[in-house]
């Protein structure tokens, strides 16, 4: 089929992407959003490796690591939505780059406090932060990708997922263990405040400068010209597709054969009312910023009713399943590691199940009530973590070679059903190598299902409601990941059984309504 432009050289935006061609634009972009998403992988499960290291400093108990687990979540929850309306009314991004940068400044902060609350407060504020990065960096990604190629090229973004995760144990593994403590002292009158910096302290310093380093580097890239093109500005979008063009096809801009762009037919009705871009609307004006909210519940309203209930609904109660699962075991897995190894130190060859070490008592005291002595990582901790990730590789790159072939609704649909299926085996496991099995099955197919599920979610929703829909579906999603870490820390080490099971189910239910999703991407086309 031809491409569809006239003779004056106007085209629609999907024609103008397929002429500005696929190529070093393509790849650069991809790298940073891929990036992107690999510190987000990181951001999120940097408390994993806190949560032991930090024991000591703070007087943690296990309720305690499930408030500090469950901080970011909570943070996560109210900004999931924040940041999407943000993203939809103002842009894709400028809140990339807020994000970014306000993440790795507070990360910055959070290295050098003393009190645990403070401590908490801060990884909230991590959270809030970091789910900006997560749920828009898909839909910024897959607004400059030509249908061809869209679902393909987002479904690789699950090989920088592992990359963080494989890279964070190691840089744990690399600072953790110096073990070095600085004590700061500062004098005033008859106050006197002091403070340690620790190896762990050093380690969630560095793991914040990747995030205002990337968010310095997204001043380099443009806006999403689809955004701009919902935003009625059309000149502005098409001066980007031919920068996309020159960089391809290192021919001049004049080239480039489209010379205006159709203008959407989904154009926002506050810009024809106005005749101005919603992105030129000031908060801080009463009446833009009534304006604003406006459109904003316009936006909510057009997914709770027809024709996207359906997909809305179905869209956030799989990410409250296969969250709510995720991220609560990936928090807790260096933790349980960490427990088996002290177990099978003190009693070698004793078979133990997870719910054992997490009850049994060694010399009168529960594992987690082990002194501060005894509370560092054991080097196989980070070695079983670093092993996870790489399990993850191979659906890593499963996920992108045969999405066009098997579908997305297969990758969801297999990876949750198995994925449930592993979780209720950790019930079962004897020892740290089955756990660690298990473990491996887990993360590589539940993370194959998390970012499945964002690229499902660029196609089954148009642009003026896309990242709102994601958002929506990332507040299910965070409050479930928020609920799972709140009553883990409490039950892990009295009715364990009952996460467990909980998780497992919830992981098939999130399979089962995967059924009802409608095919997307380019497999919806052929």
């Amino acid at each position: 089929m031809g491409l569809d432009f006239t003779e004056a050289g106007s085209g629609d935006f999907e024609n103008a992407l397929v002429l500005s061609g696929f190529g070093k634009f393509h790849y650069r972009l991809l790298t940073v959003c891929g990036l992107i998403y690999a510190n987000t992988a990181v951001g999120i499960t940097i408390i994993s490796f806190v949560l032991p290291s930090a024991t000591c400093d703070f007087n943690m108990e296990s309720k305690d690591k499930g408030w500090l687990t469950g901080a970011p979540m909570l943070g996560m929850v109210i900004g999931s939505y924040f940041w999407g309306c943000l993203a939809d009314t103002k842009g894709r991004r400028v809140v990339l780059i807020a994000a970014h940068l306000l993440d790795g400044i507070i990360g910055l902060l959070s290295s050098v406090t003393p009190n645990f609350f403070v401590f908490m407060a801060l990884r909230f504020i991590n959270g809030f932060a970091i789910t900006g990065a997560m749920g828009i960096c898909f839909p910024y990604l897959g607004e400059f990708q030509p249908t061809k190629y869209r679902e393909k090229v987002l479904c690789w973004m699950e090989l920088f997922w592992t990359v963080g995760i494989i890279l964070l144990p190691l840089i744990a593994w690399a600072i953790i263990p110096l073990k070095f403590h600085v004590n700061f002292e500062w004098v005033r009158t008859d106050v006197t405040l002091s403070w340690m910096f620790s190896s762990w302290n050093l380690f969630v310093a560095f793991c914040a400068l990747p995030s205002i380093i990337l968010g310095v580097t997204l001043f380099w890239f443009p806006e999403s010209p689809k955004f701009l093109i919902e935003c009625g500005e059309t000149e502005a979008a098409l001066e980007i597709i031919q920068d996309i063009y020159v960089a391809n096809s290192g021919r001049l801009r004049s080239e480039y054969p489209i010379k205006t762009l159709q203008k959407s037919e989904k154009l926002h009705a506050v810009m024809e009312k106005h005749n101005r871009s919603i992105r030129t609307l000031n908060i801080r004006n009463s009446k833009h910023l009534k304006i604003l909210i406006t459109e904003i519940l316009d936006q909510t309203k057009a997914l709770c009713k027809p024709p996207h209930l359906k997909n809305t609904t179905i869209a956030c109660l799989i990410q409250f399943g296969i969250t709510s699962s995720y991220y609560t075991l990936m928090m807790w897995f260096p933790e349980l590691f960490n427990r088996f190894e002290k177990f099978e130190t003190q009693y070698p060859n004793t078979p133990a199940s997870v719910c054992d070490i997490s009850e049994m008592k060694l010399e009168n005291r529960t594992i987690s009530e082990l002194p501060c002595i005894d509370a560092d990582i054991d080097p196989y901790v980070y070695l079983h973590t670093v092993i996870v990730g790489l399990a993850c590789i191979p659906t890593s790159f499963w996920l992108p070679l045969c999405v066009h072939r098997l579908g997305a609704k297969f990758f969801l649909i297999f990876s949750l059903l198995v994925a449930g299926a592993a979780a209720f085996g950790l019930y079962f496991v004897n020892n740290s190598l089955q756990n660690l099995i298990l473990s491996c099955i887990f993360e590589a197919l539940t993370s194959m299902g998390i970012s499945t599920v964002y690229c499902v979610l660029v196609d089954l929703f148009p642009t003026n409601l896309r990242v709102m829909a994601a958002a929506l579906s990332l507040t299910f999603g965070r409050g479930g990941a928020l609920f799972g870490n709140l009553i883990f820390g409490y039950l892990i080490t009295l009715k364990c059984w009952i996460p467990i099971v909980l998780f497992s189910v919830l992981l098939f239910l999130s399979g089962i309504l995967c059924f009802f999703l409608p095919s997307t991407g380019r497999e919806a086309l052929n």
